[in-house]
């Protein structure tokens, strides 16, 4: 079997990021939960807009902040996601083409825009996040492009996109696709609010189609229903490799035969933790379909998060080669 194209291909939100810094109080004022993701229409996202300072615009969504750190590693990588034909479906194709991630998707001619997400960003580094997926929403089984996902090492799939009845059903094509061809798939639990509005689909994913499992202590904590420790142990045999983020504290890796914690990377200053756990699954991956040891795919993600919380933005400044 001839060896593939890509080394990760991701499906997932294909958003605009707007990221601005605000005082506690403004998350009180326009009642948004510090710390999560929630779902807003487009008229919410045009009123929140007009209420935020003046902020920095760049392309983003959670897999496409992964695959164009996989690309920045030297990986090869792939999107798969919706946009409109407009300035920001423009904006969003460049900026992964400039990133090295090819994105060969048609925009759509009419529809909803272009999606965007509006990130408030305290002075405790803590993102709140206000996701209007617009163009986005519509990926479903027919946008699967079964030669691009049958021609990947790894399809990645993103949580936060699960919220769409029709996304169930592309993840569910893709994830049959990657594996009838030999590759693997990836899932990201994106928010613990996500896993539990859709807690018992969630578990039924993981445990049937599922070979790699990303998600953060809360997150893995609401999929099993019980503590941390007992998370992990859950979680021992039912994916090949789990990867289980706890910010300052590491990572864990777990899989059926053993418990590999891996430290974090010290950050002198932190700016903005928008897209560590994007990019420490970039660094991940890239060194799991590198064939790297575990430990060391842990390490390279590790660093790779400790680059992106150093600035403003979700995608490194920074060549992550040069962390290899």
């Amino acid at each position: 079997m001839p060896e593939p194209t890509y080394d990760v291909v991701a499906l997932g939100n294909a958003l605009v990021d707007v990221i601005t810094h605000e005082e506690d109080r403004f998350l009180t004022d326009h009642g948004l939960v510090k710390g999560s993701m929630a779902l807003i229409d487009e008229s919410q996202a045009d009123e929140l807009y007009r209420a935020m300072a003046v902020g920095t615009e760049m392309s983003g969504g959670s897999a496409a902040n992964t695959v164009a750190g996989v690309a920045s590693f030297g990986g090869r990588a792939a999107f798969l996601g919706k946009v409109r034909d407009d300035d920001l479906g423009l904006v969003f194709a460049s900026d992964l083409g400039a990133n090295g991630v090819s994105f060969t998707a048609q925009p759509a001619t009419d529809g909803p825009s272009t999606g965007r997400c509006l990130i408030v960003v305290t002075a405790d580094a803590e993102r709140t996040m206000s996701t209007y997926l617009g163009a986005g929403a519509g990926l479903g089984p027919a946008d699967i492009d079964s030669a691009l996902l049958g021609d990947a090492k790894v399809v990645y799939l993103e949580g936060y996109l699960f919220d769409s009845p029709e996304a169930k059903e592309a993840y569910r094509k893709a994830s049959r696709i990657a594996h009838e061809a030999g590759g693997k798939v990836a899932l990201t639990l994106s928010d613990s609010f996500c896993v539990s509005r859709h807690l018992d689909e969630w578990v039924a994913l993981v445990d049937d189609q599922v070979d790699v499992l990303f998600g953060n202590a809360e997150e893995v904590q609401v999929l099993c229903g019980t503590g941390f420790d007992d998370a992990v142990r859950s979680l021992q045999g039912r994916v090949e490799v789990a990867v289980l983020t706890r910010g300052a504290a590491g990572s864990v890796i777990v899989t059926a035969e053993e418990l590999i914690e891996v430290p974090a990377e010290e950050v002198a200053d932190v700016v903005d933790t928008t897209g560590a756990g994007d990019l420490y699954a970039a660094g991940f991956l890239y060194g799991y379909t590198q064939g790297l040891p575990l430990a060391s795919c842990g390490r390279l993600g590790s660093k790779a998060a400790a680059e992106v919380i150093s600035h403003t933005g979700a995608r490194p400044l920074a060549h992550l080669s040069n962390l290899r």
